[in-house]
């Protein structure tokens, strides 16, 4: 098993060698990747990792088993921190606004809450006198650049570091090294599949997923949504209330956004709604096909584009039509802090 391999630091805050690592925040979410490099990092940076997730509504998580989960691996503090609300009226209603949608359906839940992660470890990074963050994301996806792209915007003299891009482990390494650590991990070769879960949707990656010639099993897969085919035969009404582009009210009881859409996703995940099949274009160049559970965004996001072409002329609506998917090209592609984001 090759647990390291030749990889270079090459960006300007990736540290140039061992020493310059000595406190790092984790963002971490309690699955394979993360709860390998957390004992991973220890083993080659002989660095304190501090721990760190943040509580954005995640669906199928249990947040306190996740804390306790990074202590147990050694971390010497595991923070878990609730940013629900901040992420709904912060960052998911901007989403609305521009009806989110990324390349068709994708309502773009995992891009939206990276600048916040990025945020919140930058935050503690500083609270904490940690001179480096690191993550989980691949070389191959579109996270590690809006992580880092927003972590050395509002940091330029934080430090880096992405484990999985430095170890030669694969699924199957990871996996014996966890079991060499006594790390308790879910991953299977039944169930080879990563969740990225928050509020406003729940992505999944790997396995068939990735493979456009086949099928993926969705009652292996899903998370949050119930099989369209295993779902209730009766209907049932939702009704939402919108003031000013966002939705105040479910059924006609008022409540915030963050538990609106907590509650519409019980509701419609229980008939199937919001499942998409998706082939997208990822920001370093690769076309990869993702799952999405998105319950409450599907409704939100048709409602509030149906009440626009109720209430705006024809013109505005085809103007309207083109900013969105600039929009969302620019929060999709790691732009949170382009200035054109919010004119």
């Amino acid at each position: 098993m090759q647990e390291h391999t030749d990889y270079v630091h090459i960006a300007t805050y990736e540290p140039r060698s061992i020493d310059e690592v000595n406190r790092v925040v984790l963002l971490y979410s309690g699955g394979l990747d993360t709860s390998v490099m957390l004992k991973w990092i220890q083993e080659k940076y002989k660095a304190e990792v501090i721990a760190l997730c943040l509580d954005i509504g995640q669906l199928a998580d249990d947040l306190e088993k996740i804390r306790q989960k990074a202590l147990d691996l050694g971390a010497v503090k595991s923070i878990v921190i609730d940013c629900k609300d901040e992420f709904a009226d912060k960052y998911i209603a901007r989403g609305i606004k521009a009806n989110a949608s990324y390349q068709g359906n994708y309502h773009l839940s995992t891009p939206i809450g990276r600048p916040l992660l990025a945020k919140k470890a930058v935050e503690i990074a500083f609270q904490e006198k940690a001179d480096t963050i690191a993550h989980g994301c691949t070389g191959k996806g579109n996270d590690q650049v809006r992580l880092e792209g927003t972590a050395v915007t509002l940091n330029p003299d934080i430090k880096i570091i992405a484990p999985v891009r430095e170890w030669g482990m694969g699924r199957d390494e990871e996996i014996a090294y966890a079991e060499k650590h006594n790390i308790p991990i879910s991953h299977s070769a039944a169930k080879p599949y990563s969740h990225d879960d928050n509020m406003w949707g729940v992505t999944s990656e790997g396995g068939e997923i990735e493979s456009p010639e086949l099928i993926p099993p969705l009652r292996n897969i899903l998370e949050i949504t119930t099989h369209p085919e295993d779902a209730p035969n009766e209907p049932e009404l939702v009704e939402l209330e919108f003031v000013k582009g966002l939705p105040v009210s479910l059924n006609g009881e008022q409540m915030k956004l963050s538990d609106l859409i907590i509650k519409l996703n019980h509701i419609a995940g229980k008939h199937g709604v919001g499942i998409v099949h998706h082939l997208e274009d990822r920001v370093v160049g690769l076309k990869v096909r993702g799952l999405y559970e998105q319950p409450a965004a599907h409704p939100i996001i048709r409602a509030h584009k149906e009440l626009e072409k109720f209430v705006c002329t024809r013109l505005e609506n085809k103007f309207k039509e083109i900013v969105d998917q600039e929009w969302a090209y620019l929060c999709y592609g790691a732009l949170w802090y382009e200035p054109l984001m919010k004119d």
